[in-house]
């Protein structure tokens, strides 16, 4: 069983930065596409963005160009560098693993976007 833990989530202002972090326990973090999805108050939970094992990457249309999703085999983690942040990016953050049928998540972080 894979464990995530999440980091990196605070209060910031509008048009500032945040980095998050998700460390992955287990082994079979280099196999697996690896994704950071948000829940805000009162709504569905929704994909940021996806890394793929080969590096491919996919984004909602709403974080393109203001968030990058990395990852790093060798430490088994990944990071969403968030730019440019806005109100609306204010969410419960998850990180989120999928090998095959096998779907784990992390607890969350909290990010807040003040105006």
């Amino acid at each position: 069983q894979v464990q995530l833990v999440e980091s990196g989530g605070g209060l910031v202002q509008a048009g500032g930065s945040l980095r998050l972090s998700c460390a992955a326990s287990g082994s079979i973090f280099s196999d697996s596409t690896m994704g950071w999805h948000r829940q805000a108050p009162g709504k569905q939970r929704e994909l940021v963005a996806t890394i793929t094992r080969f590096g491919n990457t996919n984004y909602a249309d709403s974080v393109k160009g203001r968030f990058t999703i990395s990852r790093d085999n060798a430490k088994n983690t990944i990071s969403l560098q968030m730019n440019s942040l806005k109100p609306e990016d204010t969410a419960l953050y998850y990180c989120n693993l999928v090998r095959g049928v096998y779907t784990s998540w992390g607890q969350g972080t909290q990010v807040t976007v003040s105006s």
